[in-house]
């Protein structure tokens, strides 16, 4: 954040200010699953210590959380401090500047939880606000409203999603037996919760020796879970295939139009893209590394292009040590089943190490039990 732009906190005000921002932060999160590639953002007005409008960014292209909020609050915003928990918008885009909103209601104090990193905000939107006489404070919980929005501040400010790998294991680090069968390490309460995982995602992102082995659909599946989801709402399925190896008949192609496969140059004019083209599939032809392997970090920037904040990894041990090699994994989700698979069991990542020095070391973020299963989350050590 700019020293133009900060403000300093009004101790004064503090305790009321986070209290009224947590509560806007947790109607941020209501959005969590509809939003994207939106931000997630709450909004909370307060008059005289009550709470007279409140609202959360529902879906893209709909009305923002400042609009409801205000909406609630009708001509009573007159006067009012509007807690956000995201800079207010101060662009045109599928809606109107909210920063203009909050003036024409006559807001007379705006408290914003982070600076929006996105270009045509960044800043003047609380810049747009000062000039119209109304009070800002910025920074009120910003590691939590950072903490919101991982995929999209890491789009804007990297270029590329925030990327989670998420892998299954025994006891003893094994992901599948040796012929590849893996169906189920891990028991249901373990499986629900991944789907909550790849709900929030924008993508869901795998191989093709997965979709070989397992056909799978790699799909958000309601009924595991537990809540209202839209068909709509499904993440794309990304798919990295440098031969296009993928079966016509693959049942991750049944919904072909949230499909993207990733293949080599190579691969523009050959019978199988034709077919496949045919069929509707989104193909990407994507350089080979010096490895002569599809550019991984190539098809992150592509991701971001195309406004994928969340990118869920599913994939086996070769993709994922990949994509741990190359830098690309920002939290790294394990679930671990209290059963050992032994010694000729697949392991959990393919990466080459040959000395302690070029060890890859972790933070334990988190660690929980769902049943008799336990989820580790970790982020790289950086």
């Amino acid at each position: 954040m700019s020293a133009s732009l900060a403000q300093a906190v009004d101790l004064d005000h503090l305790d009321l200010d986070q209290s009224y921002m947590q509560r806007a932060l947790l109607l941020a999160e209501r959005g969590r699953y509809t939003t994207k590639p939106n931000p997630c953002v709450g909004c909370v007005l307060v008059k005289d210590d009550k709470v007279i409008g409140e609202g959360y960014h529902q879906r893209a292209g709909g009305p923002h959380a400042e609009v409801y909020a205000l909406r609630q609050a009708g001509e009573h915003s007159q006067g009012a401090t509007a807690y956000v928990t995201l800079e207010p918008c101060a662009h045109n885009g599928r809606t109107g500047p909210c920063a203009e909103a909050l003036i024409a209601a006559k807001v007379s104090r705006v408290v914003v939880a982070m600076q929006d990193p996105f270009e045509q905000v960044a800043g003047q939107g609380i810049e747009k606000l000062r000039a119209a006489g109304i009070s800002v404070t910025v920074g009120i919980c910003e590691l939590q409203a950072r903490d919101l929005n991982p995929g999209f501040i890491t789009r804007v400010e990297k270029k590329r999603p925030w990327i989670r790998i998420k892998m299954a294991q025994s006891l003893d680090g094994r992901t599948a037996m040796a012929s590849g069968e893996s169906q189920w390490i891990t028991g249901a309460a373990s499986r629900q919760d991944v789907q909550r995982l790849r709900a929030r995602s924008s993508a869901i992102f795998t191989g093709i020796g997965t979709v070989l082995r397992d056909n799978p659909e790699l799909k958000v599946r309601p009924a595991e879970f537990g809540e209202v989801f839209l068909e709509q709402d499904q993440p794309m399925r990304v798919i990295v295939d440098s031969k296009l190896s993928i079966a016509l008949e693959a049942k991750i192609l049944k919904q072909v139009d949230a499909v993207l496969i990733i293949t080599s140059e190579q691969q523009q004019d050959s019978e199988q893209a034709r077919l496949l083209s045919h069929l509707g599939v989104n193909i990407a032809y994507a350089p080979m590394d010096i490895h002569d392997k599809i550019d991984l970090a190539w098809c992150m920037r592509l991701l971001a292009e195309k406004g994928i904040n969340e990118l869920h990894v599913e994939a086996g041990a070769r993709l994922a040590g990949a994509l741990i090699n190359q830098g690309l994994c920002d939290e790294l989700v394990i679930y671990m089943a209290t059963i050992l698979l032994g010694s000729q069991a697949r392991p959990l990542f393919d990466v080459s190490l040959t000395k302690m020095s070029e060890k890859i070391a972790l933070h334990l973020e988190d660690l929980c039990r769902f049943g008799d299963d336990m989820r580790l989350i970790l982020k790289p050590v950086v």
